[in-house]
C-alpha cells in the first residue's frame, strides 16, 4: 500500500507541475469524452455541507462559443478553445439540495447523531434553512450577525452567518469543483485555461440562467500548442504564504 500511495503522489505531482493556464489551443487534437469523464470527476468534489450548489454548462455549438467568446473580452484562450464549461454557483438552489440530502441521510443513516449530538436529518431540516433563507434586504443576516456575536462572546462561533457570507461559501464549493475538473483534464492529457474577464450578464442570459444564478468562471478547454504557453511560471516564494502558528 505505501508503494501504492507513493505511486499517487508522484502522479499527482506531475499533474499539477504540468497544469497550466493555456491560452491557445491546437485546432483539431481534442478528444471530448476528456471533457465528459473530467465532469464525472468534478461532480465528486467537495462541497459545504454536501450541498452542491453548482452547475456545469457545457458551451461547444460553433454559434454559442462565438458569442461567449465575445462575451468574454474575445481572451485568446477563449478564442481557440473546443469547448467552454461554464460553472455557475447556484445558492437559490438550496431548498432542493437540503432536501436531497435529507432524503439519502434517511435512507442511508437513519436519524442517529452525526454532527456533535446534532443528527443529520435535523442538520438539513433546521440549521440549512437558518443558514440559507436570506432575504433580499438583509434584515435576516443582520439578526443572525447579532445572535452570531452573543453566542461567541460565550464560545467559538461560526461568524460568516449573512447572505454574502453564504454567497462566498456557494463560490468556495464552485471553486472546488472547478480546480477538480481542470486537473483531471490535465490527467486526461488535455489542458484548460480559467477565465474571469467576462460579462456576466450577457453569459446568464445567453444561458438563460435564473437570476440568482452567478458565474463562478468559464473554463476553457483544448490540447496545448507551444505558443499557448506565454512564459515560464511565477509564484511568489513558499515563505510568503506558508506560515506555521
Amino acid at each position: 500500500m505505501e508503494n501504492v500511495q507513493k505511486n499517487w503522489g508522484n502522479c499527482f505531482e506531475q499533474i499539477v507541475q504540468t497544469r497550466r493556464a493555456v491560452r491557445k489551443f491546437h485546432p483539431t487534437d481534442y478528444d471530448p469524452n476528456a471533457v465528459t469523464r473530467s465532469l464525472e470527476r468534478a461532480h465528486l468534489a467537495p462541497s459545504s455541507s454536501n450541498m452542491q450548489l453548482w452547475e456545469f454548462y457545457r458551451v461547444s455549438q460553433p454559434e454559442t462559443m462565438k458569442l461567449l467568446s465575445r462575451f468574454c473580452m474575445r481572451q485568446n484562450t477563449t478564442e481557440t478553445a473546443r469547448e467552454m464549461i461554464v460553472v455557475v454557483a447556484r445558492p437559490d438552489l438550496w431548498r432542493r439540495r437540503a432536501q436531497s440530502n435529507f432524503n439519502f441521510v434517511k435512507e442511508n443513516l437513519g436519524d442517529r447523531p452525526a454532527f456533535k449530538g446534532r443528527s443529520a436529518l435535523s442538520y438539513y431540516t433546521k440549521l440549512m434553512p437558518i443558514l440559507y433563507n436570506n432575504d433580499m434586504f438583509g434584515f435576516r443576516g443582520a439578526i443572525k450577525k447579532v445572535v452570531a456575536w452573543f453566542i461567541g462572546l460565550r464560545r467559538p462561533m461560526v461568524r460568516e452567518v449573512t447572505g454574502a457570507d453564504i454567497r462566498v461559501v456557494t463560490h468556495k464549493s464552485a471553486a472546488l469543483a472547478a480546480q477538480t475538473f481542470m486537473l483531471s483534464m490535465v490527467a486526461e492529457g488535455h489542458d484548460t485555461c480559467p477565465v474571469e474577464g467576462f460579462d456576466s450578464v450577457r453569459v446568464k442570459r445567453l444561458l438563460n440562467l435564473p437570476r440568482r444564478a452567478e458565474i463562478n468562471m468559464v473554463i476553457t478547454c483544448g490540447k496545448r500548442i507551444p505558443e499557448g504557453i506565454y512564459g515560464p511560471r511565477f509564484r511568489v516564494p513558499l515563505s510568503e504564504v506558508v506560515f506555521q502558528r
